[in-house]
């Protein structure tokens, strides 16, 4: 199958198969390079260009930084086949356009998967270019393998400061970022840029402490939706079902479909996902296998046309469910759902925190709840003696002694979510020393000292 051609459907008999999210732990490894990993492939202005015929526009890319030469014909085609898929993902309204004299801004971001796996994530910034009277909105696209919104949206706020004086500005800008080494976790790079009449500024780029939730921000979701509601879009996602959000701006619809994937970690959605559908792909919601995808609500007589059967529809807009299954608030054990829900409750209550700490503690009931849950898993992987592993599902299930719990985790382990979550786990000699093993640690210590507490 070609690279990116789920675009315009990923074979020509089957035009809805899914596209899918890679196959990999979300705290996934980043490209390398001769300097560290890059920051960034590509950055390209999408602007909107009248069709020969009709009043309709068409997107087209009209500055792409850098060019690359000398590719080999393999190179070559691939890139093609990326820069050609990149404007529908920027214009995902449609052809119809009239020429503006306001525009709010929209920060938003798209996910293109290849069927190997790999990920590119394209950063935009939809704005009205600088000058008076009426014009069309152009985008700004940055795309990288890195997944860190809050730094590439900051990223973005350099180049449109420099969109306002010039295009040739903005070059110097991205040439010393595609230079700089993207930093460790908690880690600062600093460049050095200079612009016309403000002569040399001091930009400092940091990229968060914790990396499993940098690719996220849960404000939005936190605005668009209660506590409730929240809980049964994660019970849904946990048994892989479909779900799509409707939302009028993009950033909206990006944000919070983003966020709702981030409440799954440690585990990835491996399925069709779809931030924000564009009008060419509306079809994707009468796809039979799970889908996770954003749709603007311009299209919701679209999509309530469509034939769907056992679908979750999010109305951001008035933060209700128009669709549901209607056992949504049944699939997780009733104890382990009240405990997350007075987790958010009381963390959540707080004014004045960091995006960090909000993403953190809206996170951590989620983590919490697989710790409790599934955390036991690496004792139930026996390995023979050339380490590779094999998981006891049968004596995984029975170690748990809650009936809920274990009746939960019995359909949890037929997903495709744990299943390559364990399969990573199968190959790996020890546990993965990263964020959900320090909590399963953690709660591992905590029944210890509950359990010699109770012999004292």
């Amino acid at each position: 199958m070609p690279f990116w051609a789920y675009l315009i459907g990923p074979s020509q008999n089957n035009p809805r198969e899914a596209v899918k999210e890679p196959e990999s732990s979300q705290e996934h490894a980043l490209p390398s390079f001769a300097g560290g990993p890059h920051f960034f492939e590509y950055l390209v202005v999408v602007s909107l260009k009248k069709k020969r015929s009709g009043d309709d526009y068409e997107p087209t890319i009209t500055y792409q930084f850098p060019k690359r030469e000398n590719l080999l014909r393999g190179q070559q085609e691939e890139e093609e086949r990326l820069l050609s898929a990149i404007p529908l993902f920027c214009f995902p309204d449609g052809n119809e356009w009239a020429s503006l004299t306001e525009y709010h801004r929209e920060t938003f971001s798209f996910v293109l998967t290849n069927v190997d796996g790999s990920r590119k994530i394209g950063y935009c910034r939809r704005l009205l270019p600088a000058g008076s009277g009426p014009r069309l909105p152009k985008v700004y696209c940055i795309i990288s393998c890195i997944g860190c919104f809050g730094l590439f949206s900051k990223i973005l706020d350099e180049v449109e400061k420099r969109h306002q004086i010039s295009m040739a500005v903005i070059y110097p800008f991205m040439q010393g970022l595609r230079e700089a080494a993207f930093p460790a976790p908690g880690k600062t790079v600093t460049l050095k840029s200079f612009i016309p009449d403000s002569g040399t500024e001091f930009i400092s780029l940091t990229r968060p402490l914790d990396s499993h939730l940098e690719h996220v921000d849960f404000n939005s979701l936190l605005q668009c939706l209660s506590f409730e509601q929240i809980i049964q879009i994660f019970a849904s996602a946990v048994l892989e079902r479909k779900i799509i959000f409707l939302a009028e701006g993009l950033s909206t619809l990006s944000q919070c479909i983003h966020a709702a994937a981030a409440l799954l970690y440690p585990f990835s959605w491996a399925h069709t996902y779809i931030p924000v559908v564009p009008k060419k792909l509306l079809d994707t919601v009468c796809c039979p296998t799970p889908f996770m995808v954003g749709v603007q609500m311009r299209f919701l007589q679209e999509v309530m046309d469509s034939p769907m059967e056992e679908v979750l529809l999010v109305n951001l807009c008035e933060g209700t469910f128009l669709l549901s299954v209607g056992d949504e608030n049944d699939i997780l054990p009733p104890k382990l759902q009240n405990d997350i829900l007075d987790s958010l409750s009381r963390e959540t209550k707080e004014l004045h925190k960091t995006s960090e700490e909000i993403n953190e503690q809206v996170s951590g009931p989620f983590v919490q709840f697989f710790v409790k849950t599934v955390g036991h898993y690496a004792s139930y992987i026996k390995r023979e003696a050339n380490g590779q592993g094999h998981f006891q599902e049968r004596s995984f299930c029975k170690a748990l002694t809650s009936k809920t719990n274990r009746r939960f985790v019995k359909k949890f382990v037929k997903t495709q979510l744990f299943s390559l979550f364990i399969q990573e786990a199968e190959k790996s000699k020890n546990p993965p020393a990263g964020y959900f093993q320090k909590k399963i640690l953690e709660y591992e210590e905590q029944k210890k000292q509950k359990k010699n507490k109770g012999k004292d």
